[in-house]
């Protein structure tokens, strides 16, 4: 994942919270990179760091993994 070349200004009503969001609103947010192929991802607390570009199978293969419990952690 590497932060350079991912827009900061991406358009509000871009971003989606993720599905398991804390009650405090801290939460992993993404969206979509338009006239690309990646995903954007940032954490809402932390807005001053770039947010990380992925590709879409990389995107893909992350849910995945969270889905059946094997995503690497830390």
């Amino acid at each position: 994942m590497t932060a350079d070349s991912v827009r900061h200004d991406l358009p509000i009503d871009r971003w989606r919270k993720s599905s398991h969001t804390a009650g405090d609103g801290n939460c992993v947010e993404v969206a979509e990179i338009p006239g690309t192929s990646g995903i954007a991802v940032r954490d809402s607390k932390n807005l001053g760091v770039p947010p990380a570009r992925v590709s879409r199978p990389a995107w893909a293969a992350f849910l995945s993994a969270v889905a059946r419990g094997t995503a690497p952690t830390g």
